[in-house]
């Protein structure tokens, strides 16, 4: 697998970490702040600009009320989705 910020199932990761993050009533800069980071931080990841390692990752998720091994498996079922949807789209020749 390609490692890139621009993967289908990388832009599955960014929409699930905005998702939670919305529905924990925080902003971007509410986020950054509990991460003790600029906001630019926060947009430049949910955007795809910037590649987040996994101690990162468990940091936004610990603030964003979730646990690390939770939100990965929120994200297995996102990717099995995903997985789905493309094993049944029309194949061109």
């Amino acid at each position: 697998m390609a490692k890139s910020i621009h993967s289908p199932e990388y832009a599955v990761m960014l929409v699930l970490l905005r998702q939670l993050r919305e529905d924990a009533g925080l902003r971007q800069v509410d986020l950054a702040a509990r991460l003790g980071r600029l906001q630019t931080f926060v947009s430049k990841v949910e955007t795809g600009e910037r590649r987040l390692d996994v101690l990162e990752l468990r940091a936004i998720c610990r603030e964003l009320g979730t646990d690390l091994p939770t939100f990965v498996g929120q994200l297995e079922a996102e990717l099995t989705k995903l997985q789905l949807k493309r094993s049944r789209a029309p194949h061109h020749v």
